[in-house]
């Protein structure tokens, strides 16, 4: 029967030095761990399974184990000041430092070795040449104690900090290192050879330790003063004045070139796009200063400066997670732009067209989103409820809005957004003020031309027609309903998809009434009605009071059929008003699953699905007597956005046709190339070559043009 081996002693120590605990620990195992548990000899030990165990207890440091390994240490450290060979294998070294981390005696061996190198510093006064090998001996301190604890700078900070504090800050030899740099300087400048490399190693461990600004470069200026001075006096009394000023204009030039001209490029690669991000005015100024003394530095920088708008601008328009900052974001760049050329580059006429240009690129990078948001961007701002601003604040924010704009290509897009988003301010009476409304337009106006704001205006007139219109017809019939009806021109107002919704009977003789009266007036008219962006103020009772309800005409037709009821379905409210299904969910949405919950939707959700039965809230309560539910109007749908960008392109398709037929019409014979070159200059929005060729087909199909028998690319018109 095979005796269980004894454990080994755990030892720190070995020949080559210090050992990791945890690899002696799995050594010590491993030979602990070959005994048997019974007969059979080596045959049966060598068939069982092998299982590494850790100690259960961390083992104990020999005594005076943290002393020895630091009178080792110590001793390492000075022979390094020394200049000596060190007796000690230096992974030895690391070793020890390692294995005194991990038993965290780290805050004390920093402060030992902290002491015995400021008693070095203090004594010596010498560079630390080989502080490398120091470091490296430390490492494993420098990577785990010091890395963990952000008050204490690195091993190697703290020489500098300890060489700043105890050498260059002690005034002598502040003094003596910066005569002798001095000396140096002046020696190179009467023409004698200098070690170049010293002295730009000097000059660099000035700047490391952070003193070259204080200590030095105010002498230094002193002494290139008084040089240049002399020379300059030395000039006038030697040589008469214009044989002086050709030598110094040669001078300056040489020392502006070298210092300057040599390093445009890579002086704008490496600092202008930090200085223009960080918004450093008077180091831009500087830089535009000292560029336009050099031959071509205006220039370089000009190039730069583009490509910095262009690729800052590129980032917030193209990126559709920034789609809903993105007008702010382009304002707040332009009016950063507009106060770096005023106040560094002097309102250079060179930076202000470049910048436009700049503009004018990447805001046309992305088609047509930049021009929908930004009329969207005017439609929040001229809504009522909007009290970010004043009214002189407004104009002001409306003025930048129109920078923007003119930068854009689709203008087309804007009009359509812009005339959707004023229908509904106008028509659900959002708009925060006419005068404001009409600033705008006038801006527009001025901008694009009569031809562009033409409908626009037709709004305005049919709005100020139907406030008379109805003051006529209520002077002839008023009624115990105030009926409001706007007369708009179809071809003013944006396209609204007819719905043939079930009004009630009081609502329809209204409708009638207002009919006879409006053809009487006006024989030949036809009226159809637009229930899309109706609304009405309902009143209601309930346990806690009455109330009174700002709703849509949909919202209206729902909520009356609760006096007949208490309860009913998705399906019988959508038979009963005749409302189209996706506008009937977002309606019975905003009624029960909104703030103001008129309605109870059974079960409760969201969404509105099949099946769900609705019943009148009698408990409803709101601190409001007036309650506005219709903000649902304002609300653009993704059907909306749709759809308007789809009339946009096919209005385009129409004008390029338009285009075609009046050059062809002109010119009657011309050739491929030709022609669409022409279109590029008569057409105001952007387009591709691609859906050119396909209208030039479309047109050859329809026989407005023809090609060429012998040329395919030259075509004719057809009288």
């Amino acid at each position: 029967m095979a005796d269980e081996p004894q454990k080994k002693p755990y030892l720190l120590g070995h020949t080559n030095g210090l050992t990791k605990p945890a690899s002696l620990a799995a050594a010590a195992t491993r030979a602990g761990g070959g005994g048997g548990g019974g007969g059979g000899g080596g045959a049966t030990a060598s068939s069982k399974k092998l299982v590494i165990k850790n100690f259960r207890e961390r083992p104990k440091l020999p005594d005076n184990y943290t002393q020895d390994t630091w009178q080792k240490l110590h001793e390492a450290v000075g022979a390094i000041h020394s200049s000596i060979s060190i007796k000690y294998n230096l992974e030895e070294l690391y070793q020890a430092v390692e294995n005194l981390c991990s038993y965290k005696v780290s805050a004390t061996l920093y402060k030992q070795l902290r002491q015995v190198c400021e008693d070095h510093v203090k004594a010596q006064i010498l560079q630390f040449r080989e502080y490398p090998f120091l470091i490296s001996i430390f490492l494993f301190l420098d990577r785990t104690y010091v890395l963990q604890n952000s008050m204490l700078p690195s091993i190697w900070d703290m020489g500098l900090e300890l060489f700043r504090n105890h050498v260059i800050s002690d005034k002598q030899v502040q003094n003596k290192a910066i005569d002798g740099i001095l000396l140096l300087i002046e020696q190179e400048r009467n023409g004698e050879a200098v070690d170049r490399s010293l002295l730009r190693s000097l000059l660099s461990m000035l700047s490391d330790l952070q003193v070259y600004k204080e200590s030095f470069e105010q002498r230094f200026l002193e002494e290139t003063n008084c040089l240049y001075a002399a020379e300059g006096q030395r000039l006038m009394q030697e040589r008469e004045v214009g044989a002086c000023c050709r030598r110094l204009k040669p001078l300056i030039a040489c020392v502006e070139k070298q210092l300057l001209g040599e390093h445009l490029t890579a002086i704008l690669q490496k600092g202008l796009d930090n200085l223009l991000d960080e918004n450093r005015i008077s180091d831009l100024t500087q830089m535009y200063q000292l560029f336009s003394r050099v031959k071509g530095g205006q220039q370089i920088l000009l190039q730069h400066w583009s490509e910095y708008i262009k690729n800052f601008g590129t980032t917030i328009v193209v990126n559709p997670e920034k789609d809903k900052d993105m007008v702010q974001e382009l304002l707040d760049f332009k009016d950063k732009v507009d106060h770096i050329i005023e106040v560094c580059f002097q309102k250079n006429e060179k930076f202000i067209n470049l910048m436009k240009e700049s503009f004018e690129t990447f805001i046309n990078k992305r088609p047509n989103k930049p021009a929908e948001l930004i009329a969207k961007y005017v439609d929040s701002k001229l809504r009522a409820g909007n009290k970010e601003a004043t009214d002189e604040e407004l104009e002001r924010i409306l003025d930048k809005i129109m920078i923007i704009f003119r930068f854009i290509h689709g203008k087309d897009v804007f009009e359509a957004f812009y005339k959707k988003d004023l229908a509904k301010r106008l028509l659900v009476g959002k708009s925060a003020s006419v005068d404001a409304e009409k600033s705008m337009l006038s801006k527009l106006k001025h901008e694009c031309g009569a031809a562009f704001t033409s409908k626009l205006e037709g709004m305005f007139k049919d709005m100020e027609l139907s406030k008379d219109v109805m003051y006529m017809q209520n002077q002839s019939d008023p009624g115990n309903i105030d009926l409001t009806v706007n007369i708009l021109t179809m071809g003013y107002w944006p396209t609204y998809t007819p719905m043939e919704v079930h009004l009630n009977s009081e609502m329809i003789k209204l409708q009638e009434v207002f009919k006879t009266f409006y053809l009487g007036k006006h024989s030949g008219r036809k009226l159809q009605w637009q229930t899309t962006l109706g609304h009405a103020v309902l009143k209601a009772e309930f346990k806690e009071g009455k109330k009174e309800f700002q709703v849509s005409l949909f919202q209206t037709l729902v909520l009356l059929m609760f006096n007949e009821g208490d309860e009913f379905s998705f399906e019988e409210i959508k038979m009963a008003t005749g409302v189209e299904d996706s506008e009937l969910r977002r309606t019975l949405q905003s009624l029960a699953c909104g703030k103001a919950r008129v309605l109870i939707k059974n079960p409760k959700g969201k969404d509105v699905e099949d099946g769900d039965k609705f019943i009148f809230n009698g408990d409803f309560k709101h601190k409001l007597f007036r309650i506005k539910i219709n903000q649902i109007q304002m609300k653009e749908t993704v059907e909306e956005q749709v759809s308007t960008t789809e009339r946009v392109f096919q209005d385009r398709q129409y004008q390029i046709d338009a285009a075609i037929v009046r050059i062809m019409k002109m010119r009657k014979t011309l050739g491929h190339n030709l022609l669409v070159s022409e279109l590029y200059n008569q057409l105001k929005f952007p387009v591709k070559p691609g859906d050119l060729k396909k209208r030039i087909e479309s047109l050859i199909d329809r026989d407005y043009m023809e090609r060429d028998k012998d040329n395919p690319n030259q075509y004719h018109y057809v009288a």
